[in-house]
């Protein structure tokens, strides 16, 4: 499937993006979010939603796992999994919502819910490039390819 890379510079090129893609969704999308610890994955997470329409404090999930919230068209759900060490545990925290066709679900360390997820739209992995990040987008369904394109050609 297609990618699409870009840097960012700093943590407002990063919210940048996470609008851009906001602006593009239509309807639901699952993104799994990688990068190393720091990379920017909370702060895009974060950026994506309040863009999206949430308008409560968003929270990291590194605790609790899994956060919601009401948008004005549907829920979002932001999980980090980093404190998993088996997909099994995942199976307390009622995840069939995020199966939902409207949903928007980001995904932290989604690696390690392996097989407790909805399949990914879009993998999007931030990497460290000197002072700022690499990002880079990949298609992973005919969801994921359209929302990409919009992304890649000017409006």
């Amino acid at each position: 499937m297609s990618a699409l890379q870009r840097h960012l510079p700093d943590e407002a090129a990063t919210a940048a993006l996470a609008r851009e893609l906001a602006a593009a969704i239509q309807g639901g999308l699952v993104v799994y979010l990688h990068g190393d610890l720091g990379a920017g994955k909370t702060s895009f997470a974060r950026a994506l939603l309040t863009a999206l329409g949430a308008g409560e404090r968003i929270k990291s999930p590194t605790y609790s796992l899994v956060e919601s919230y009401r948008l004005p068209a549907r829920t979002a759900w932001h999980l980090d999994l980093y404190r998993i060490a088996d997909p099994g545990e995942l199976e307390w925290l009622g995840l069939d919502a995020l199966a939902e066709p409207d949903a928007v679900v980001l995904v932290e360390w989604p690696e390690r819910g392996a097989g407790a997820l909805p399949a990914a739209d879009l993998l999007l992995d931030l990497a460290y490039a000197g002072a700022g990040r690499a990002a880079r987008i990949e298609a992973r369904s005919e969801r994921g390819a359209r929302l990409l394109a919009s992304l890649a050609s000017p409006a």
